[in-house]
């Protein structure tokens, strides 16, 4: 749960999964301020209207093994289970997910300055950039490492901090054109939790990555799909995408074009092909959006089926 650039004020730590590692690089310095379990950040709480709050301390495991939220988003459930390994999701917490910092490689390197360390200019878009954009939104060409953030944007789940709520995910990373943060909470502004409304009656939810090895690695496209699909047509359709831009985005030409049609092979192909609509790919990482396609092809059809 670390706060937006690099400033002089402090980091959170909770569980430390990333934020250690920053700091022993040198990547990261200043002052720590340490988090306690509280029962007011910790934990999943149910409303009776179906509504789910779960606290920001709560691990990346015990989101992904709770059978009431695979039943209720299970999107979520498999986003969870798909990220990191086992042991770093029995550490790792959702408000570390989501406000964790870049994994660019040319961030991670303590020895050079790129926007979000201070300096003047993206060093990845004129170097090696394999595993960047392929929608190029801003200066900065680091895809947001967040994988509970796509999942919770198809969700339409809102952000608790403890002095706002009400806040969605785009509310709290932006919009992909501030290349000097990977998210825009203030100074010191910490995640309490995360709201997501009620379940709709009759949805399906589906979840893939693309990934360049079978297991613990970072997805080149994630997306996660829910669907509401009645007498053979789209009733409601949600597409959200990660690995591809600086935020997670809302695939909103291909869910235009499924809402209220047939769920039908054509129209499945053709929402496919809309995925990569506005896409800018970098040199390097074009073959993001052939990838794109086809997860949200597999995707569709499986919700279809």
């Amino acid at each position: 749960m670390s706060p937006t650039a690099m400033t002089t004020s402090p980091e959170f730590r909770a569980a430390g999964t990333d934020l250690s590692e920053r700091r022993r690089t040198g990547v990261s310095k200043g002052p720590l301020m340490d988090i306690v379990a509280a029962s007011d950040i910790t934990g999943m709480q149910w409303a009776a209207d179906g509504t789910l709050r779960i606290g920001a301390y709560t691990s990346i495991a015990a989101i992904a093994a709770d059978s009431g939220i695979a039943a209720a988003y299970p999107g979520i459930a498999a986003s969870a289970q798909g990220l990191a390994t086992p042991q770093i999701r029995h550490l790792a917490t959702l408000g570390g997910n989501l406000a964790q910092r870049s994994r660019c490689w040319y961030y991670r390197n303590p020895h050079i300055a790129c926007l979000k360390k201070g300096g003047t200019d993206c060093p990845a878009r004129s170097g090696n950039h394999l595993y960047h954009v392929a929608f190029d939104l801003g200066p900065c060409v680091a895809p947001h490492p967040s994988t509970m953030a796509a999942a919770l944007l198809a969700y339409d789940a809102t952000v608790i901090t403890y002095t706002r709520s009400g806040l969605s995910i785009p509310d709290v990373l932006g919009d992909g054109s501030n290349g000097t943060a990977d998210n825009i909470l203030q100074p010191g502004e910490m995640i309490r939790g995360i709201e997501l409304p009620a379940r709709l009656q009759g949805e399906r939810a589906f979840y893939k990555r693309a990934i360049s090895r079978s297991h613990a690695e970072w997805p080149l496209v994630e997306v996660c799909a829910r669907a509401v699909v009645k007498n053979g047509a789209f009733q409601f359709i949600r597409l959200a995408a990660g690995g591809i831009a600086p935020v997670p985005l809302r695939l909103k030409a291909a869910e235009a074009a499924l809402q209220g049609k047939a769920a039908n092979a054509l129209n499945i192909a053709t929402a496919a092909k809309l995925a990569t609509s506005g896409a800018k790919p970098l040199p390097m990482t074009g073959y993001k959006l052939d990838l794109l396609e086809g997860v949200v092809r597999d995707l569709l059809e499986r919700l279809a089926g």
